[in-house]
């Protein structure tokens, strides 16, 4: 069994849904895509996306010496779905702890697995949405899905509803996945049913609209939006990927520290209203939540509660 399959296999063993191998190389393709999108200034508020560029475009120039690129896929579609009945409404990648160390503790334990086969290696790196990388370019690249027209990563046979992690590493590793070619063929249900316009066409967002992106990153007032379309989410948004017809094959994980606590899973609106900081941080301590923190969040119910 040559390295690189090896390698798969570990990460199939360990749990990962997903797993490819790609040559560490330059992003020229995908470059102008995203140079065009900051051109039309669709990141909004997200300045850190015109940072740091070069080594977006190229893992070589942010790692060196790397010279292949182990990326995972991880499922996060939950179990248990929070009630909608008089409800507030949270992305599903929030539902349990930080996905960021979740994931990169599972991460380290294949990259043990893989030295305790090649012996230390030196100058790995360990990346989970934390770091100049182009995730989703990376994953079609080792040949795991295919980009949405809603942008998202879509694995044909699996859905939507995954994280991305990647290893740096410094080994000539043989390459393992094809590059998929967009699969939404006709399909406009994401664009048709984004409730803001923020698809304004297929595989073009514009994040300023987005209502994943003003519940989270977006720090100024809400006013002049409207509530009516945000359809009572109050961070996070899963309205382009609960329409897509490949998330027909989503499954519930098998994670237990992605599975909501019965203190969120008991949440309605009034207790959401009537959030005080200490219960928040009972509620989100270890949570993705904190990205919006008490403050963030609290500027979304009250504004989608006419408070």
């Amino acid at each position: 069994m040559s390295l690189s399959n090896w390698i798969i296999n570990e990460a199939k063993h360990l749990g990962f849904d997903a797993c490819g191998i790609a040559r560490a190389t330059a992003l020229e393709k995908e470059s102008v895509h995203v140079e065009q999108w900051l051109e039309d200034r669709h990141e909004g508020e997200m300045s850190y996306l015109n940072r740091n560029k070069e080594k977006r475009y190229d893992p070589r120039l942010l790692v060196e010496g790397t010279k292949s690129i182990v990326t995972v896929l991880y499922n996060y579609f939950p179990k248990q779905k929070l009630s909608e009945n008089d409800n507030f409404k949270i992305a599903k990648y929030a539902y349990g702890a930080d996905y960021h160390n979740v994931l990169k503790n599972k991460m380290r334990q294949l990259l043990e697995r893989i030295e305790n086969q090649t012996g230390p290696l030196e100058g790995c790196r360990v990346f989970v949405d934390s770091a100049p990388v182009l995730d989703r370019a990376w994953a079609v690249k080792c040949g795991l899905g295919f980009i949405g027209k809603n942008t998202t990563l879509i694995h044909p046979k699996k859905g939507s509803f995954f994280f991305i992690g990647h290893l740096f590493l410094p080994l000539n590793l043989t390459e393992t996945g094809q590059e998929l070619t967009n699969h939404c063929g006709r399909c406009t249900k994401c664009i048709d049913a984004c409730p803001t316009g923020a698809l304004e066409a297929p595989f073009r967002i514009d994040a300023r609209k987005c209502i994943s992106y003003l519940t989270i990153e977006y720090k100024g007032s809400l006013e002049g939006c409207d509530k009516a379309k945000f359809n009572d989410w109050i961070y996070g948004c899963d309205i382009c990927q609960d329409v897509c017809p490949y998330n027909r094959f989503s499954l519930p994980n098998n994670e237990p520290e992605f599975q909501p606590s019965e203190k969120l899973l008991a949440m309605h609106k009034v207790d959401w209203k009537n959030l005080e900081k200490p219960d928040f941080e009972t509620l989100f301590k270890h949570s993705a939540v904190q990205r919006a923190g008490y403050e963030g969040l609290k500027r979304n119910i009250d504004y989608l509660s006419g408070e």
